[in-house]
């Protein structure tokens, strides 16, 4: 086996891979051309700063494997590694302490004023009372995201006496408890919380999160940490905050902008500002260098596959089969996802028919993937792993097709500590993902494009006002489909409809305004 190691990574590292008999691993300082390197390696381990690219690839036509020794794989062509049954692998959570410990840390210089004690004893000055702090004991702290880093920043806040809340829809009732964490609303967060810190995923639902608007919620002189991602605040508004005071201080890791330049933080006495460092500790670097080395090394000998963010390698066959049944699986998922309430207790899936028969774990993932969608780089190899560590429970069964129904039919059923949902579906014509089923209402609508799930009481004129609404709002109506029940002696009726574009949420909310309407959710699905 050949092991070319593209950039510094620690001794311990490379004692890993050299210890294997027969073994030649190439160190980063060894490598003079990487493609020509490349040209008979079976794996290729880097961190950020090589760029591993189509044609990068293509100079490896053996290549077996690429490790990223750390979490992001911005700099790997994922895509284009699964094309050529390249397996990816990172280390997500190997350095989560290095990232608390920083959080916790600024926290503490925040509070009790560190970096202008520091300046004015450097200057010569003594200025004892000017820095009267206040205690992280008995404060609140609000954890938006609550993965490793989070729980690990809750673990160590703990001991400072602090009240721990948080916001995190795809982390289990139980989890929080046993961290006692008390799971809340984000605008409850917003509004109760004396500290802040950030610890998501860059999605379209976290970009902006912290914004003029949610930043007006917040408590007078609350202090806020980010050391996740830049884009997870709006950087002129939080500066705005802070140099009007209602934000006491920021302590900031991360930018939009990185090296920043003209940062509206640079000015700001109450903004720390440090040059994204919260993984740089020796401990980090070293576990997450020796990990991926593990990781390869077990892929190569092995083939185990470990913490992998793209699909893992299938015969033409198998994959031709497969792969309608993902994509029914995940969009069943994206689209139920949009209607629990609280956080997600368990999972259900039940395969009926031929679906049985198949590479189950694969269309499982893809189930969890689309529930977990909102979540940074969930995918079909890592989700039921992720959904282990948040203590959402997965049930699956197999059954024969129901009597009179498709070959092969997804039933896929969400838990909170509140309520649940199930939904059906199954692929039609080939390829075609279809809705069958939804929370006791037979239904059939497609699973692609921009739908919007409506539910009313069965009374009539409720047809014509949803399709008066959207017309006069110039939106299409490209599907319309209808079903009804009876519960309790109350009729209800649910219309899926597949919409041309996206609609604003101005829209939407005139559709809620109708008496009729009980529930109106936009879902969007690739085409």
């Amino acid at each position: 086996m050949k092991v070319v190691l593209a950039e510094k990574v620690s001794p311990a590292t490379v004692a890993v891979l050299q210890a294997e008999s027969g073994w030649d691993v190439l160190t980063h300082d060894q490598v003079k051309n990487l493609p020509e390197a490349l040209a008979d390696a079976d794996a290729l381990v880097v961190r950020s700063a090589v760029q591993v690219d189509d044609a990068l690839m293509a100079a490896a036509p053996k290549l077996r494997v690429i490790g990223r020794a750390g979490v992001g794989v911005d700099n790997i062509d994922a895509d284009a590694a699964t094309r050529r049954g390249i397996v990816v692998m990172n280390t997500p959570g190997a350095n989560a302490i290095a990232v608390a410990e920083l959080a916790l840390g600024l926290m503490i210089a925040l509070a009790r004023q560190l970096p202008k004690a520091d300046a004015t004893m450097h200057s010569g000055k003594w200025e004892k009372k000017s820095l009267q702090g206040v205690e992280l004991r008995g404060k609140k702290l609000g954890i938006l995201g609550l993965g490793r880093i989070g729980l690990e920043v809750a673990r160590r806040a703990r001991s400072f006496g602090m009240e721990l809340l948080g916001h995190d829809p795809f982390v289990s009732a139980s989890i929080a408890r046993e961290n006692n964490i008390r799971l809340v609303s984000a605008e409850e967060l917003f509004a109760e919380s004396d500290y802040l810190t950030l610890h998501v995923g860059l999605t379209p639902q976290t970009a902006g999160i912290i914004n003029s608007t949610t930043l007006a919620t917040m408590k007078k002189g609350v202090r806020i940490v980010n050391c996740a991602r830049g884009e997870l605040v709006v950087e002129k508004d939080l500066a705005d905050a802070l140099a009007s005071g209602h934000v006491a201080g920021a302590a900031l890791d991360v930018f939009h902008e990185e090296p920043p330049k003209n940062s509206p933080f640079a000015s700001l006495a109450n903004a720390i500002l440090t040059p994204h460092i919260a993984g740089s500790t020796s401990e980090a670097q070293e576990a997450v260098g020796v990990q991926i080395a593990l990781q390869v090394r077990e892929y190569l000998k092995s083939g185990v596959v470990q913490n992998a963010v793209n699909l893992p390698s299938l015969t033409h066959e198998e994959y031709q089969e497969l792969a309608p049944y993902m994509t029914l699986a995940e969009r069943l998922g994206t689209f139920l996802a949009q209607f629990p309430k609280g956080g997600i207790d368990s999972i259900q899936i039940v395969y009926h028919g031929r679906l049985g028969e198949l590479k189950t774990d694969l269309i499982r993932n893809a189930a969890i993937a689309g529930v977990l969608g909102h979540l940074e780089q969930v995918n079909r190899i890592n989700a039921a792993s992720v959904a282990a560590e948040r203590g959402i429970r997965i049930h699956e069964e197999k059954k024969e097709a129901p009597l009179g129904a498709a070959g092969s039919v997804l039933q896929l059923s969400l838990h909170t500590s509140e309520t649940g949902i199930a939904a059906s579906g199954a692929v039609l014509h080939g390829d075609s993902p279809r809705l069958l089923h939804l929370d006791g209402i037979d239904i059939e609508a497609p699973l692609q494009g921009t739908l919007l799930a409506i539910r009313n009481k069965d009374v009539p004129g409720v047809i014509g006002r949803i399709g008066t609404i959207l017309g006069e709002h110039q939106i299409n109506i490209a599907n319309f489909a209808l079903g009804r029940a009876d519960k309790k002696g109350a009729a209800t009726a649910l219309a899926v409809l597949q919409i041309d574009g996206e609609v604003k949420e101005s829209v939407l909310t005139e559709l809620r305004t109708v008496p009729a309407i009980t529930g109106v959710r936009q879902v969007s699905l690739p085409e």
